[in-house]
């Protein structure tokens, strides 16, 4: 049978150059995903691509771009089981992974460094869209000598059969926590986030260990294929729904036809911080009766009172159409720091007394309903 995969295209790109420059690459060679048949790519045919300079930056499409028709997808007996995979391996024995890819999203404007990393766990450590895995770093826990680090836990960026769509890959999206005193304005190494910099620096080839997969909350509801989902999501935090975008609108998978709506909300920066911008931009222009997509770019945009715009400014200003989606049986889900919550419960509760409705009542039958799915960090 023949079987639909990723187009792979790699295209040298200078390290210095800006975001805009490297997606005006793809325009000028003139790239198509839509009229070339899609070619298998390995993980270990993006090892040998994924090189990296003090020059020069690879830019692989590891982060495919959506198109129609969708993409087949293998094992389907992953579609088998009743109930989701959960811890299946634990901290005191981790599975030890191979890192595929790292690759740099964002561009040189942006606040930070976000990579999008590609995972091979050869499908022993098979997981849903929703959940997370758990990284432990090498190294010795400072707090306790002798002992490994923590495990620290990473919302999965892709679905079940990864960004390969063969089932033994999955993906993280990681910001580099980079830590700056207040009074030198200097990098301080030694306070530096210790895994997301362990990701961030891997090569591939490079081993990981991982735990979980873990979480039941912000699981794909999938009992209902008109359901709507209403999305919302600071920085990294849109690294699930990634996952259940592809799911819905990349990959061919017989047991799931979406054909109910998708708005994602996305808060972030400014333009260059954007993460997987054109490929959500591909399902709005390949499907715009079933996705929204609405970004908040705090430094750019100003909200209707002329501050900063963040998501709960662009909740507020689609705020009758999201109550009525509620009502109507839509889930809600929220994901990113949880510094995002506050204002985002303030303005729900603000807009609810506006509507002659309160808000805790509405907020406990959400969650009743189990239409309500928070994970923050």
């Amino acid at each position: 049978m023949a079987q639909s995969a990723v187009s792979q295209v790699s295209l040298t790109v200078p390290l210095n150059s800006d975001l805009s420059f490297r997606k005006s690459v793809l325009k000028v060679h003139n790239i198509s995903f839509r009229e070339k048949p899609w070619v298998a790519v390995s993980p270990l045919e993006v090892k040998a691509r994924n090189v990296r300079s003090r020059n020069q930056f690879v830019v692989c499409m590891s982060v495919q771009q959506a198109s129609k028709p969708k993409v087949s997808v293998s094992p389907l007996a992953l579609e088998d089981p009743k109930e989701p995979p959960l811890n299946l391996h634990k901290p005191k024995e981790p599975y030890t992974a191979t890192i595929v890819s790292v690759e740099r999203i964002v561009g040189l404007k942006a606040p930070g460094e976000t990579c999008h990393i590609v995972i091979d766990h050869g499908g022993n450590v098979p997981y849903w869209e929703g959940q997370s895995y758990g990284v432990i770093p090498p190294g010795e826990n400072p707090k306790k000598p002798g002992a490994p680090h923590n495990v620290r836990l990473y919302s999965i960026a892709s679905t079940r059969y990864g960004d390969f769509f063969n089932g033994k890959t999955a993906s993280l999206c990681v910001r580099r926590a980079i830590y700056y005193d207040p009074e030198t304005g200097k990098e301080d190494p030694s306070k530096n986030g210790v895994c997301s910099n362990f990701l961030c620096d891997s090569k591939p080839g490079d081993k990981i260990e991982v735990t979980g997969p873990s979480g039941k909350i912000m699981l794909l509801p999938e009992d209902d294929s008109n359901a709507v989902h209403i999305m919302i999501a600071t920085g990294t935090g849109v690294a699930p729904f990634r996952g259940y975008l592809r799911r819905m609108f990349m990959e061919s998978v017989p047991t799931f036809k979406f054909g109910g709506l998708a708005w994602l909300f996305l808060g972030v920066a400014n333009t260059d911080s954007l993460l997987y911008d054109e490929e959500f931009t591909k399902y709005l222009q390949d499907y715009p009766e079933n996705f929204r997509y609405d970004r908040a770019l705090s430094r750019e945009q100003k909200n209707q009172s002329g501050g900063k715009m963040y998501v709960q400014d662009k909740i507020e200003e689609y705020s009758d159409e999201i109550f009525k989606l509620l009502d109507g049986g839509a889930h809600i889900y929220f994901c990113g720091l949880k510094g995002m919550m506050p204002g985002i419960q303030d303005t729900l509760k603000r807009v609810a007394e506006q509507r002659g409705e309160s808000w805790k009542e509405k907020l406990s039958q959400l969650k009743k309903n189990k239409q309500w799915h928070v994970e923050v960090y």
